[in-house]
């Protein structure tokens, strides 16, 4: 994958990840394209970048979705890479009121839309590199974040198979695994003493300027390399008795 003179629509790009990788791809000369549920906070990303390109969409709605997808078609051809990076994650336990309901949404953003994203951008003639970002917890799971840590194992899985399943469509996918970082996703306070998203993109663009199509940092690193052992003591550790 090259890192400039790109078109590329990132989900979720509003905050947290998606932002730091808004602006670093915007650094390195691309054409960037965010989408968000906040219109308020798209139109004041904008002001700061005002080559950004912004487009309102809940991916947890499939018409939106399909809505994306035509709009970038009509608007913007030559759309080459898609990042899969919007992502909720809910802090609950199973027995809560409202964890049916809350497990639908996290679902609906970090499987569905992803899952329909591609499908529907793998029309696109110019697409030569798909995104998704999993999660160090991939490979064990926090378990006060019950399905948000399923919903990425999903994705690595998911993510393993298009690597397989595109070679032959000169689709290049890559999978950004990232740890725990210094963001709000979960609620405010909770990752305070992580790394910041900086050190990260700063390590992931080194990374993708290397060649690599599965890019980690700290945490999700030693997780990719983790034996059978050392994934049960670190979920051990983070889940404590």
């Amino acid at each position: 994958m090259k890192l400039s003179q790109n078109k590329i629509l990132i989900t979720g790009g509003t905050s947290g990840i998606g932002l730091g990788l808004t602006e670093r791809f915007l650094t390195e000369g691309n054409t960037v394209i965010i989408c968000g549920r906040r219109t308020a906070l798209l139109e004041k990303i904008a002001l700061k970048h005002p080559t950004l390109i912004t487009r309102p969409c809940d991916v947890s709605r499939p018409e939106e979705r399909i809505e994306l997808f035509q709009w970038v078609m009509l608007n913007h051809p030559d759309l080459n890479i898609l990042v899969n990076n919007a992502g909720i994650q809910n802090w609950m336990q199973i027995s809560d009121e409202d964890f049916f309901e809350r497990a639908q949404e996290e679902i609906a953003i970090n499987i569905l839309a992803p899952l329909h994203l591609t499908n529907l951008f793998l029309n696109l003639p110019a697409l030569s590199t798909i995104i998704n970002v999993s999660s160090g917890l991939s490979f064990t799971p926090l378990t006060k974040t019950p399905v948000y840590s399923a919903t990425k194992a999903f994705i690595h899985s998911f993510t393993l198979s298009l690597q397989h399943l595109l070679k032959t469509n000169s689709v290049e996918v890559i999978e950004v695994i990232p740890p725990a970082l210094n963001t709000d996703l979960g609620g405010k306070g909770l990752h305070d003493i992580a790394p910041p998203v900086s050190d990260f993109i700063t390590s992931i663009f080194k990374q993708i300027q290397e060649g690599k199509t599965t890019l980690t940092f700290g945490f999700s690193e030693m997780m990719l390399k983790a034996g059978p052992e050392e994934l049960t003591q670190a979920f051990n550790r983070m889940n404590p008795a």
